[in-house]
């Protein structure tokens, strides 16, 4: 049987090219390599966005960014979703969106599995299994936009992996921890090298193989 696993996330997502090629190659973006992995147990759709958020407004971007608001378009496009795979926070971290704290984005993150919780799906679909990814560490960067919109929250986005650990315990869901697995370009000190975008998706699809 073949699972459906829906991976909902942001540049990282996206796979954003912070050397200046745009996008990373198809087969660079960690959801290719989660499908490469899988094979033909799982069908693996990649939902990535730049900058969208958790479950705040962007009013400086021309689309939607708030993660809250577009989930449930997504959650009715491509039901039943066997997987459901949350890849969000670091735009959160932003003053003029989530307020540059870590806790909003753990709070947003709540907001988005509750949603697919109480989606109604119809059809008798069930709920999809839920992994969340906490991301990167910010690092240092020359880049004067990204740093400043991230510098200053280089130390709390340390806080990414114990909060989202600690939200997946309560709420019975499964942590993947960007940090443990991958590190920041400083090229702009957010974003991830093709090499590490790849480690990324070797580690959620790890994750994954223990769930199919």
């Amino acid at each position: 049987m073949t699972s459906t696993i829906v991976c909902y996330g942001d540049s990282l997502t996206w796979g954003f090219d912070a050397d200046g090629q745009g996008r990373h190659r198809f087969e660079d973006r960690w959801p290719s390599v989660v499908q490469q992995t899988l094979g033909t147990r799982a069908r693996v759709i990649a939902e990535g966005l730049n900058g969208r958020t958790t479950a705040y407004d962007d009013y400086l971007s021309a689309g939607d960014r708030n993660g809250a608001r577009v989930l449930p378009t997504i959650l009715a496009t491509h039901a039943p979703i066997d997987i459901l795979v949350l890849a969000l926070g670091s735009n959160d971290l932003k003053r003029h969106t989530g307020g540059g704290r870590a806790r909003e984005a753990a709070w947003g993150m709540e907001r988005l599995v509750e949603i697919a919780r109480s989606f109604p799906y119809g059809f008798d679909f069930d709920a999809p299994e839920i992994i969340i990814v906490s991301p990167p560490s910010l690092v240092e960067t020359q880049d004067e936009d990204f740093d400043a919109m991230f510098g200053f929250a280089q130390a709390e986005s340390s806080q990414f992996a114990p909060l989202y650990d600690a939200l997946a315990r309560r709420l019975g869901c499964i942590h993947v921890a960007a940090s443990e697995v991958c590190m920041a370009t400083p090229t702009d000190g957010i974003h991830l090298d093709a090499e590490n975008t790849r480690k990324l998706g070797v580690s959620i699809a790890a994750t994954l193989e223990a769930l199919l």
